[in-house]
């Protein structure tokens, strides 16, 4: 195995991102320079300490010292570039370790960074080529220290080496794991909170889209009717002027409410917001068309206990099917049926004549009521129809009512 392929990124993809996952950086900070420092000098003073050591129990010939001397020096230098090429450094130093006494110290540390920063096939690997090198030390440096003794203090050094260099790995990439860990559930939390004011404008959109379509249509229909009534009395035109402008005032109102709840920072002392209409306020809603001129007729056969949520549905899909009345079939007649049990469900019918021609809008619209509409009665996992049908446009709702 050759140092090209224990770095290439293509053999190793889990060695490559070892150095990412245990908090290493590509740049030295102030702590590695003093770590990268001390390691050079612990080299170099202990492994000089060993040289000397060396040279006066085994009295080699004088080029081996030399030799000796500038390799070890050379494999203490060679730290500086660990943290960047840990195997590379550990494969280059193994020959030195042959004959050098100056380099032992720079191999432990050697292999130590390896077992720091490579998985442990790889530590293996470099821990079985330094332990190789024992007998062949022997050899070339003879002492009075029996090989077996060599052989096991360079075993237990070895072992300890790699037991602490991974230690230190597991623990980095445990700090590691718990820091990422946390970033992604604050990022997780902020993700969750920009859903829920985002789901929450979406709601006040659909309620004031509701709510403001029917206000203006009514200021709508009561301004066409004192447009083309040249003949009307004056208090007639004083009732329907009153009409249009509570009409008005309402819907400012709600506009007012809905920018005040759909601005990015709540203001404080602001005023709650206004409860939403249940099934108990249709016979008012139906009352308020009736005043505007329609003509109404309303069934309402529901019991009672009907669920908040349930009745908000129910009284928003009657005000969008009077409100598309109003617009697409002026003059006509309209049919309003609620009925419904716990268990059955709430079913809501509103009918009108088609008028002659076709549905054509006589009030302007956006045309997003139906779809609102639909994705409302679906969160509250009901169905609804809508459509001509018998010569009569029909909105037709289910939502389901549960068993008390």
């Amino acid at each position: 195995m050759s140092t090209a392929d224990l770095e290439h990124p293509t053999l190793l993809p889990s060695v490559l991102l070892g150095d990412l996952r245990d908090g290493s950086r590509p740049g030295r900070s102030t702590r590695d320079w003093l770590v990268d420092l001390t390691a050079f000098l612990l080299a170099v003073v202990l492994g000089g300490a060993l040289f000397a050591f060396a040279a006066d129990a085994e009295d080699p010939p004088e080029w081996l010292m030399v030799l000796d001397f500038v390799a070890g020096f050379a494999a203490c230098c060679g730290l500086w570039v660990r943290r960047r090429w840990p195997v590379g450094l550990a494969l280059a130093i193994a020959p030195v370790t042959l004959f050098s006494s100056m380099a032992g110290v720079a191999s432990c540390i050697a292999l130590f960074t390896v077992a720091v920063h490579r998985p442990t096939r790889t530590v293996l690997c470099i821990a079985a080529l330094y332990l190789a090198a024992v007998p062949v030390y022997t050899l070339l440096r003879p002492t009075d220290d029996s090989f077996w003794v060599s052989a096991v203090v360079g075993v237990l050094i070895t072992a300890g080496l790699i037991a602490w260099g991974m230690f230190v790995r597991a623990r980095r990439q445990l700090v590691y794991s718990l820091r990422d860990r946390a970033q992604r559930a604050e990022a997780e939390q902020e993700l969750r909170i920009a859903q829920a004011r985002r789901m929450e404008r979406d709601r006040i959109a659909r309620e004031m889209h509701d709510v403001l379509a029917h206000r203006i249509s009514l200021v709508s229909l009561h301004a066409g009717a004192l447009e083309y009534s040249g003949a009307s009395s004056p208090e007639d035109v004083s009732r329907a002027a009153g009409v249009i402008r509570g009409a008005a005032h309402q819907a400012l109102d709600d506009l007012r409410e809905v920018i005040g709840v759909l601005r990015e920072d709540g203001e404080p002392g602001a005023a709650p917001e206004r409860p939403q209409p249940t099934i108990a306020d249709l016979g008012a809603l139906l009352e308020e068309s009736r005043e505007a001129g329609m003509r109404v007729r309303g069934d309402l056969d529901v019991a009672e206990g009907v669920p908040t949520s349930v009745g908000r549905n129910a009284y928003r899909v009657v005000q969008e099917g009077l409100t598309n009345a109003r617009k697409h079939a002026p003059g006509c007649a309209v049919d309003v049926a609620v009925s419904g049990a716990p268990g059955d469900g709430l079913t809501i019918e509103v009918r009108n004549p088609l008028p002659v021609g076709g549905l054509v809008a006589q009030i302007p619209g956006a045309g997003t009521g139906i779809v609102g509409l639909t994705e409302r009665v679906a969160l509250g996992s009901g169905r609804l129809e809508h459509g001509p049908r018998d010569g009569a446009w029909r909105l037709w709702a289910w939502l389901p009512w549960p068993a008390s």
